[in-house]
């Protein structure tokens, strides 16, 4: 089942002269219980695409399905519905509230969504032992590693059972360890969970947990790859491929 699907996606930013042209007539889709990395060079699109698949900013032309959904017919009201409910989010940063403790922080999307707090909490501390962090519930931020607080925010994507995961530089801000945890975690949330996972990095070692690869230049797609999913085991192709855009 296809869960994202893009059509002729396109987004220029400015007008005339100075206008800059982010993506180019993209497609692209992604399964149910697919894990896909989208790599390219900076400035190439890939942030673009992300936002524009999660409906945080809207297409110059073109249009994004989302489980069958088609984001430019939504107004704002549903279209924040639809990500609330359908999409789960993971940043660089993690974006957590330092004053919450770990439950509260992955139970967020839940209480935004009007769920009684003491429920919502319920069902995100579910998804954190799922993941590992049982033991630290009740740990605010500034008690969790980095790799921990990814953790969190993973299961805070997940908290709503969302049926599409977007990942934005997921490892970024993690050492090599943590960050392959979080690949390895992932991959899990796909392989296991269901979910279709749609990353974007740079780091071609972490591309390569991935099921395929999208690889953007200059607003395009140039290239496809797919993949055995074993991480370290086909990360020196996939840095031969990103190396050659």
């Amino acid at each position: 089942m296809t869960i994202v699907q893009t059509e002729n996606l396109t987004k220029t930013y400015g007008a005339g002269d100075a206008a800059i042209t982010a993506l180019a007539g993209v497609n692209v889709s992604v399964r149910a219980g697919e894990f896909v990395a989208v790599m390219g060079p900076s400035g190439c699109g890939k942030s673009t695409l992300l936002h524009l698949i999660g409906g945080l900013d809207r297409p110059t032309s073109g249009r994004v399905l989302i489980n069958g959904s088609d984001l430019s017919t939504l107004d704002d009201m549903r279209l924040t519905e639809l990500r609330r409910r359908h999409i789960g989010f993971v940043f660089q940063f993690y974006n957590l509230i330092p004053v919450l403790n770990a439950a509260e922080n992955a139970a967020l999307p839940l209480t935004l969504d009007g769920l009684k707090p003491a429920e919502a909490q319920a069902r995100a501390a579910e998804w954190l032992k799922k993941i590992g962090l049982g033991d630290r519930l009740a740990s605010r931020p500034d008690e969790l590693s980095g790799g921990q607080q990814q953790r969190v925010a993973v299961a805070r994507a997940l908290a709503a059972d969302p049926k599409l995961v977007l990942a934005d530089e997921p490892t970024g801000n993690l050492d090599s360890r943590a960050a392959d945890d979080i690949a390895s975690l992932l991959r899990q949330v796909s392989e296991e969970w269901g979910r279709a996972v749609l990353m974007v990095t740079h780091d071609p070692r972490i591309a390569a947990y991935a099921d395929r690869i999208i690889f953007l230049k200059d607003g395009t797609v140039v290239d496809e790859t797919k993949l055995s999913g074993n991480g370290a085991d086909e990360s020196d192709r996939v840095r031969e491929k990103a190396d050659a855009l």
